[in-house]
């Protein structure tokens, strides 16, 4: 049985932070969902199990052709970034997705979330996105790494049935967007069109541009959009956050779309 100071516990555990996971191209899903979810992808490289858990889940451990290795109570908190460990982690492979991938295969509706920094927010977004039936999903600027582990967790699996496409320069983003044949759509606060009024704008491919609850997009990538777009807000609220945004404008397009992805 592995303990916290053995030396592959150690090794995983550096892929709590964002440098470890760059490093080692890996990442860590907690949770019979997430873990069962990665393993369906083929990204299971290797579980950690406690000897509670792994009496609760025998029969998907028995089917897996990754290494399982036992482990301590304190292991696998050792290896959790969560108040209450559930005692299965897996080690998996980091998918990676190059935007011009997506962009060849002609899709009708892709979100993307500008300089997002809080990691609840952008895996709601994936999980949105995915169940909208969205392309993929572009996390551009300085935004979340999607394999942080509250991402994983808001976005319920979602982040293995979407291509999730990181990119540091959100200017070259939209213009690739732009050259993929997609209209580019901003969402903002103080858009000129309301999305009430924008139904025949919603029936061709487009690419959605959605910047942090804080501040929005900024003025020069929200210029860089084919239209600015407002949802009508009678309310008292003066802005949504970026997931419940993204839910109204992506349901829209796709109900206009009338397509999967």
């Amino acid at each position: 049985m592995l303990t916290e100071r053995s030396a592959r516990v150690a090794a995983a555990a550096k892929l709590h932070r964002h440098v470890g996971r760059r490093r080692a191209n890996r990442f860590l899903a907690e949770g019979p969902n997430l873990v069962e979810a990665a393993s369906a992808r083929g990204l299971v490289r290797e579980v950690f199990v406690t000897e509670v858990a792994a009496q609760r889940h025998e029969t998907w451990l028995t089917a897996q052709d990754a290494p399982v290795h036992l482990v301590t109570e304190r292991a696998a908190k050792a290896l959790s970034d969560t108040v209450t460990p559930a005692g299965l982690v897996a080690v998996c492979d980091m998918p990676t997705t190059p935007l011009d991938d997506v962009l060849t295969r002609l899709p009708r509706l892709i979100a993307t979330a500008v300089e997002i920094s809080e990691p609840g927010n952008a895996g709601t977004l994936i999980r949105i996105a995915d169940a909208m039936g969205a392309a993929a999903v572009i996390l551009a600027g300085h935004s979340v790494d999607p394999y942080n582990g509250k991402c994983l967790r808001a976005s319920a699996g979602s982040i293995f049935n979407i291509p999730v496409v990181t990119a540091a320069d959100p200017h070259a983003v939209v213009a690739s967007l732009r050259g993929a044949g997609l209209q580019v759509l901003a969402s903002a606060v103080d858009g000129e069109t309301s999305l009430d009024d924008a139904d025949q704008l919603l029936g061709i491919p487009t690419a959605w541009l959605f910047g942090p609850e804080s501040r929005g997009l900024s003025a020069d990538i929200a210029a860089e959009a084919d239209h600015r777009v407002r949802i009508p807000m009678s309310g008292g609220a003066e802005s949504l956050n970026v997931a419940a945004a993204a839910a109204i404008c992506l349901y829209q397009s796709a109900r206009a779309l009338g397509s999967p992805r």
